[in-house]
């Protein structure tokens, strides 16, 4: 059990903010995927705690029609969409740990519509025409990874070109080389560029709008 009765109780005050259906989709395979059982088990705790919370699993080989629809090509993986509709937000990894707080954060922003931004930072990030892809690196045990997280993700929530994905680094150790992640937390931008820590939110965008070659 992930989710004892005192958290459970605390979770379900948390979400009762919630006015629209929010659907968490998974994608495993427990045979060969380390935390998947683990990511099942604490997800299907969490939909427990509100009645707006809706859960579909996915086996990432046999319907791999459903994760090429979502884009997934790496379990555990976790979709947030509200009803059907999804904004490109996405967890690679168990969401434990800090970031279980990341999760928490996104259902509210997708269940309520509200996104924590200055209408000036909002507008900034609408006014994006141009694909962009975040992957923030995380691990469960870093205190600033989810001021990260929630920032790529509040992006992607309000602009269908941006796609926001929370990466656990010590669960894809090959990527976190790849992309040179000693340290956490670290934005990875279009697979070419990076910001390293828990940058404001306007700072994160100044680095976006030059990738992209854009004058902000």
């Amino acid at each position: 059990m992930f989710i004892d009765e005192k958290l459970r109780q605390e979770i379900t005050k948390q979400l009762s903010v919630l006015k629209k259906e929010v659907k968490l989709v998974m994608f495993t395979q427990e045979i060969e995927c380390m935390y998947c059982r683990e990511t099942r088990t604490l997800l299907e705790e969490l939909v427990e705690t509100s009645d707006k919370l809706k859960l579909e699993v996915y086996n990432f080989v046999i319907d791999k029609d459903k994760a090429e629809l979502y884009g997934v090509d790496k379990i555990p993986a976790i979709v947030i969409l509200e009803g059907d509709k999804d904004f490109g937000i996405r967890y690679y990894g168990i969401p434990s740990g800090y970031e279980f707080a990341s999760l928490l954060e996104d259902i509210k922003m997708v269940g309520t519509g509200e996104v924590d931004l200055s209408d000036d930072i909002i507008e900034r990030v609408k006014a994006i025409d141009k694909d962009v892809h975040l992957q923030v690196y995380v691990t469960p045990t870093c205190p600033y990874c989810p001021r990260a997280v929630i920032a790529a993700h509040k992006f992607a929530y309000l602009n269908p070109k941006i796609k926001s994905d929370m990466v656990e680094a010590t669960e894809f150790p090959h990527l976190a080389r790849k992309y040179n992640v000693m340290g956490v937390p670290r934005t990875i931008i279009n697979g070419n560029d990076f910001i390293e820590g828990a940058v404001p939110e306007d700072m994160l965008l100044d680095k976006i709008y030059e990738n992209i070659g854009v004058v902000s």
